[in-house]
Protein backbone atom coordinates (compact mmCIF):
# COMPACT_ATOMS: atom_id res chain seq x y z
CA UNK A 1 0.00 0.00 0.00
CA UNK A 2 1.32 3.09 -0.81
CA UNK A 3 2.07 5.72 1.81
CA UNK A 4 -0.16 8.57 0.61
CA UNK A 5 -3.10 6.04 0.25
CA UNK A 6 -2.39 5.24 4.06
CA UNK A 7 -2.29 8.50 5.17
CA UNK A 8 -5.79 9.42 3.12
CA UNK A 9 -6.82 5.76 5.09
CA UNK A 10 -5.63 7.52 8.55
CA UNK A 11 -7.32 10.61 7.89
CA UNK A 12 -10.92 9.25 7.09
CA UNK A 13 -10.43 6.64 10.26
CA UNK A 14 -9.38 9.34 12.63
CA UNK A 15 -12.62 11.99 11.24
CA UNK A 16 -14.98 8.25 12.19
CA UNK A 17 -15.54 8.38 7.84
CA UNK A 18 -15.97 4.73 6.66
CA UNK A 19 -13.49 4.18 3.85
CA UNK A 20 -12.98 1.42 1.46
CA UNK A 21 -9.88 -0.26 -0.30
CA UNK A 22 -10.23 -1.75 -3.82
CA UNK A 23 -7.54 -3.81 -4.67
CA UNK A 24 -7.07 -5.70 -8.49
CA UNK A 25 -5.82 -8.55 -7.57
CA UNK A 26 -4.45 -9.38 -10.78
CA UNK A 27 -2.19 -6.42 -11.24
CA UNK A 28 -2.46 -4.42 -7.46
CA UNK A 29 -4.02 -1.64 -8.57
CA UNK A 30 -5.59 -0.02 -5.75
CA UNK A 31 -8.32 3.01 -5.17
CA UNK A 32 -9.70 4.55 -2.10
CA UNK A 33 -13.57 4.83 -1.74
CA UNK A 34 -15.03 7.32 0.72
CA UNK A 35 -18.06 7.29 2.01
CA UNK A 36 -19.51 10.17 0.77
CA UNK A 37 -18.29 8.71 -2.84
CA UNK A 38 -20.15 5.28 -2.16
CA UNK A 39 -23.61 5.71 -3.90
CA UNK A 40 -21.55 6.92 -7.32
CA UNK A 41 -19.40 3.99 -7.22
CA UNK A 42 -19.86 1.47 -9.99
CA UNK A 43 -19.58 -0.41 -7.16
CA UNK A 44 -21.76 0.44 -4.38
CA UNK A 45 -23.80 -2.34 -4.11
CA UNK A 46 -20.94 -4.37 -3.15
CA UNK A 47 -19.40 -1.64 -1.61
CA UNK A 48 -22.42 -0.85 0.43
CA UNK A 49 -23.11 -4.64 1.26
CA UNK A 50 -19.27 -5.23 2.68
CA UNK A 51 -19.54 -1.60 4.37
CA UNK A 52 -23.10 -2.68 6.44
CA UNK A 53 -21.70 -6.24 6.95
CA UNK A 54 -18.30 -4.63 8.36
CA UNK A 55 -16.61 -6.95 6.34
CA UNK A 56 -13.75 -7.24 3.88
CA UNK A 57 -13.64 -9.26 1.28
CA UNK A 58 -13.66 -10.51 -2.17
CA UNK A 59 -15.95 -10.33 -5.48
CA UNK A 60 -15.63 -11.05 -8.98
CA UNK A 61 -17.36 -8.17 -11.32
CA UNK A 62 -17.02 -8.63 -15.10
CA UNK A 63 -14.49 -11.09 -14.45
CA UNK A 64 -11.72 -9.24 -12.57
CA UNK A 65 -11.64 -10.24 -8.73
CA UNK A 66 -11.34 -7.37 -6.04
CA UNK A 67 -10.61 -7.57 -3.04
CA UNK A 68 -12.83 -5.26 -0.42
CA UNK A 69 -10.79 -3.84 2.36
CA UNK A 70 -13.40 -2.22 4.74
CA UNK A 71 -12.29 0.50 7.44
CA UNK A 72 -15.63 0.54 8.95
CA UNK A 73 -15.09 2.89 12.52
CA UNK A 74 -16.20 1.01 15.73
CA UNK A 75 -19.83 1.16 16.25
CA UNK A 76 -21.00 3.08 19.81
CA UNK A 77 -23.98 2.97 22.06
CA UNK A 78 -24.61 5.77 24.07
CA UNK A 79 -26.95 4.87 27.45
CA UNK A 80 -29.05 7.19 28.87
CA UNK A 81 -29.94 6.09 32.32
CA UNK A 82 -27.84 4.03 34.72
CA UNK A 83 -30.95 1.69 35.29
CA UNK A 84 -31.24 -2.21 35.48
CA UNK A 85 -31.61 -2.80 32.18
CA UNK A 86 -28.34 -0.62 31.15
CA UNK A 87 -26.68 -2.95 33.66
CA UNK A 88 -27.63 -5.70 31.39
CA UNK A 89 -27.21 -4.41 28.10
CA UNK A 90 -23.67 -2.39 28.58
CA UNK A 91 -21.99 -5.68 28.97
CA UNK A 92 -23.66 -7.46 26.00
CA UNK A 93 -23.09 -4.54 24.17
CA UNK A 94 -19.56 -4.54 24.82
CA UNK A 95 -19.51 -8.23 24.17
CA UNK A 96 -20.72 -7.61 20.61
CA UNK A 97 -18.02 -5.02 19.95
CA UNK A 98 -19.81 -1.58 20.94
CA UNK A 99 -17.42 1.71 22.67
CA UNK A 100 -20.55 1.87 25.52
CA UNK A 101 -20.71 5.38 27.37
CA UNK A 102 -23.57 5.00 30.36
CA UNK A 103 -24.79 8.80 30.93
CA UNK A 104 -26.95 9.79 34.18
CA UNK A 105 -26.32 12.55 36.39
CA UNK A 106 -28.17 10.50 39.56
CA UNK A 107 -24.54 8.98 40.90
CA UNK A 108 -26.56 6.54 43.06
CA UNK A 109 -27.37 5.13 39.63
CA UNK A 110 -23.78 5.87 37.87
CA UNK A 111 -21.66 4.35 40.47
CA UNK A 112 -18.25 2.46 39.37
CA UNK A 113 -19.87 -0.59 41.56
CA UNK A 114 -22.96 -0.99 39.20
CA UNK A 115 -20.91 -0.55 35.67
CA UNK A 116 -17.85 -2.27 36.64
CA UNK A 117 -15.06 -0.93 33.49
CA UNK A 118 -18.10 1.17 31.71
CA UNK A 119 -17.48 4.48 31.26
CA UNK A 120 -19.66 6.80 33.18
CA UNK A 121 -20.70 10.37 32.80
CA UNK A 122 -22.71 11.62 36.03
CA UNK A 123 -24.10 14.97 34.49
CA UNK A 124 -27.12 16.05 32.78
CA UNK A 125 -27.53 15.45 29.07
CA UNK A 126 -27.04 18.87 27.88
CA UNK A 127 -23.54 18.94 29.42
CA UNK A 128 -22.25 15.14 28.99
CA UNK A 129 -23.63 14.35 25.32
CA UNK A 130 -21.91 17.37 23.12
CA UNK A 131 -18.51 16.41 24.23
CA UNK A 132 -19.36 12.31 22.80
CA UNK A 133 -19.61 13.43 19.22
CA UNK A 134 -22.76 11.01 18.57
CA UNK A 135 -22.76 10.43 14.71
CA UNK A 136 -24.14 7.70 12.44
CA UNK A 137 -22.70 5.02 13.77
CA UNK A 138 -23.65 5.53 17.36
CA UNK A 139 -26.79 3.68 18.64
CA UNK A 140 -28.61 6.04 21.33
CA UNK A 141 -31.40 4.87 23.61
CA UNK A 142 -32.91 6.39 26.55
CA UNK A 143 -33.38 4.35 29.41
CA UNK A 144 -34.48 6.21 32.37
CA UNK A 145 -38.52 6.75 31.92
CA UNK A 146 -37.82 10.62 33.33
CA UNK A 147 -38.45 13.11 31.10
CA UNK A 148 -35.85 15.58 32.63
CA UNK A 149 -33.03 13.01 31.47
CA UNK A 150 -34.38 11.78 28.58
CA UNK A 151 -36.06 14.21 26.59
CA UNK A 152 -33.27 16.30 26.26
CA UNK A 153 -31.46 13.22 25.66
CA UNK A 154 -33.52 12.40 22.48
CA UNK A 155 -34.30 15.92 21.20
CA UNK A 156 -29.69 15.89 20.96
CA UNK A 157 -29.85 12.43 19.18
CA UNK A 158 -32.55 13.74 16.97
CA UNK A 159 -30.13 16.57 15.79
CA UNK A 160 -27.49 14.07 15.19
CA UNK A 161 -27.06 11.18 12.05
CA UNK A 162 -26.89 8.38 14.63
CA UNK A 163 -27.88 5.27 13.19
CA UNK A 164 -30.54 4.19 15.98
CA UNK A 165 -32.33 5.95 18.20
CA UNK A 166 -34.52 3.85 20.86
CA UNK A 167 -36.63 4.76 24.04
CA UNK A 168 -38.16 2.78 26.81
CA UNK A 169 -41.63 3.20 27.48
CA UNK A 170 -44.99 1.82 26.56
CA UNK A 171 -47.25 3.00 23.36
CA UNK A 172 -49.13 5.29 25.84
CA UNK A 173 -45.92 6.77 27.51
CA UNK A 174 -44.34 7.43 24.27
CA UNK A 175 -47.30 9.18 22.92
CA UNK A 176 -47.05 11.18 25.77
CA UNK A 177 -42.94 11.68 24.91
CA UNK A 178 -43.66 12.83 21.54
CA UNK A 179 -45.87 15.41 22.49
CA UNK A 180 -43.49 16.76 24.63
CA UNK A 181 -41.11 16.88 21.79
CA UNK A 182 -42.78 17.97 19.41
CA UNK A 183 -43.27 20.77 21.07
CA UNK A 184 -40.07 21.74 21.55
CA UNK A 185 -39.24 21.71 17.81
CA UNK A 186 -39.32 18.29 17.15
CA UNK A 187 -40.38 16.97 13.90
CA UNK A 188 -42.62 14.55 12.80
CA UNK A 189 -40.18 13.11 10.34
CA UNK A 190 -37.72 13.32 13.05
CA UNK A 191 -39.90 11.59 16.21
CA UNK A 192 -40.50 8.80 13.21
CA UNK A 193 -37.08 7.49 14.14
CA UNK A 194 -37.36 7.11 17.50
CA UNK A 195 -37.74 2.94 18.51
CA UNK A 196 -40.42 2.86 21.09
CA UNK A 197 -41.43 0.53 22.49
CA UNK A 198 -37.68 -0.29 22.68
CA UNK A 199 -36.11 -3.36 21.12
CA UNK A 200 -37.77 -6.07 19.05
CA UNK A 201 -41.14 -7.76 20.31
CA UNK A 202 -39.62 -11.31 21.80
CA UNK A 203 -42.20 -10.94 24.46
CA UNK A 204 -38.88 -9.67 26.64
CA UNK A 205 -39.62 -9.57 30.94
CA UNK A 206 -36.39 -9.30 32.56
CA UNK A 207 -33.93 -6.54 32.25
CA UNK A 208 -31.75 -9.15 30.61
CA UNK A 209 -34.45 -10.25 28.43
CA UNK A 210 -35.40 -6.63 27.40
CA UNK A 211 -31.03 -5.87 26.99
CA UNK A 212 -31.30 -9.02 24.09
CA UNK A 213 -34.48 -7.28 22.59
CA UNK A 214 -32.44 -3.60 22.11
CA UNK A 215 -29.55 -5.28 20.71
CA UNK A 216 -31.15 -7.53 18.24
CA UNK A 217 -33.05 -4.01 17.00
CA UNK A 218 -29.90 -2.24 16.96
CA UNK A 219 -28.42 -4.85 15.59
CA UNK A 220 -30.76 -5.43 12.61
CA UNK A 221 -30.81 -1.39 12.26
CA UNK A 222 -26.68 -1.65 11.51
CA UNK A 223 -26.08 -4.54 9.05
CA UNK A 224 -29.47 -5.50 7.41
CA UNK A 225 -30.59 -3.42 4.33
CA UNK A 226 -32.75 -0.10 5.31
CA UNK A 227 -36.12 -1.49 4.01
CA UNK A 228 -35.33 -4.65 5.64
CA UNK A 229 -34.35 -3.33 8.97
CA UNK A 230 -37.28 -0.88 9.65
Amino acid sequence: MKLATLAEINRERAARRPVIVVTDIANGEQRIVKAADLAGDPLHAELERHLRMGKSGTVEIGGRKLFLNVYAPTARLVIVGAVHISQALAPLARSLGYDVTVVDPRTAFASPERFPDVPLIAEWPDVALPPLDVDRYTAFVALTHDPKIDDPALLHALGRDCFYIGALGSPKTHERRTERLKAQGASDAGLARIHAPIGLEIGAISPSEIAVAIMAEITAQLRLPKASAA
